[in-house]
This record gives C-alpha cells, structure tokens and sequence, in this order.
C-alpha cells in the first residue's frame, strides 16, 4: 500500500489531520455531545469507538492542534478543550452533514442536527462557534442574553430521539 501523500498543499495537510472518520467523530462528540473526559467520550461514543483507537485520535489531534489536554490534578480527570483551530473545523462539518443529507439516507434521529445547522445558516453557526469559544477558551459570549445555539441543537436533537 503506497503511502498518504505528503506536500504543503492545504488539502493533504487537511486531510492527514482530519481524513479519518474516527478523528472526525472524537471532535464531533466533543463539539455536539461536550464530552470533555476519556471515559464519556468512550462510554458515549455510538460507533463504539475502541480505548486504544480513542487515546490514539486524542493525542493526535492534540498534536495537530485542534485540541488541548488539561492535566489532571490527583484524583481528577484530563480535560479536553477544542482550540480555535478545533473549533473552525465546525463549518467543515456542516458541510460534510449536508452532503450526507443531500446523497446518504439515515435515521431520522441522525439527521436532525446536519438538517439544522443546514438550514440555521450562517447565523447559527457563528453562533454556535461563539458558544464553543465560551466554553472551550472562555471568551465572552458576544451577546450573554442571546439564546445559546448549543441548547438549540441538543433540544431538537432531543425532540427528534423522541419521535
């Protein structure tokens, strides 16, 4: 098997960090499900993602960039924190999940976020990045009265697992 392509074109250096599928799903947890520690990303992981392939996504793209690891104090778990660059990856995938709607079929349940960051626009997205900017980096909410995006999402994500 020949190996992956190496060059400083910004797409293969895109596609070595966030090429594989499971990379994509640690930070969609952690973006979507804000599971921030080891044992809930592992024990929240619907795939079933293995220990060992979860460790291996986590240090590599703490390594990239797209993640920090919080040291744990005796007695506390490690932290995981998206970075700005973490967080840009979110339009990424909004486009990726509106593909999957437009050329993949699925449960419903498994739809419903793709089809509201599809339809929130810009707005919601911008919106969400600024809820993942307070609470990976803790910048300050643009607007603190503003509705969060997040909860927008987690409550239709809800509704939709209750159909």
């Amino acid at each position: 098997m020949d190996p992956a392509p190496r060059s400083g074109c910004p797409i293969n250096q895109a596609v070595e960090v966030l090429g594989d599928p499971w990379a994509m799903l640690v930070l969609r947890d952690i973006m979507f499900g804000d599971r921030r520690h080891f044992r809930a990303l592992l024990a929240g992981s619907e795939e079933g993602i293995a220990p060992n392939i979860l460790s291996s996504r986590l240090r590599r793209l703490s390594d990239a960039g797209l993640l920090t690891r919080q040291e744990a104090r005796r007695g506390q778990r490690a932290a995981y924190s998206l970075t700005e660059a973490g967080i840009q990856t979110l339009p990424i995938m909004v486009a990726l999940g509106s593909w999957g709607l437009a050329h993949r079929s699925g449960e419903r349940r498994l739809r419903v976020r793709a089809e509201l960051l599809r339809d929130g626009g810009p707005e919601l997205l911008a919106r969400f990045m600024d809820d993942l900017r307070h609470l990976h980096l803790g910048a300050p909410r643009p607007d603190p009265h503003a509705p969060r995006a997040a909860e927008g999402l987690h409550s239709a994500y809800e509704t939709a697992l209750h159909e």
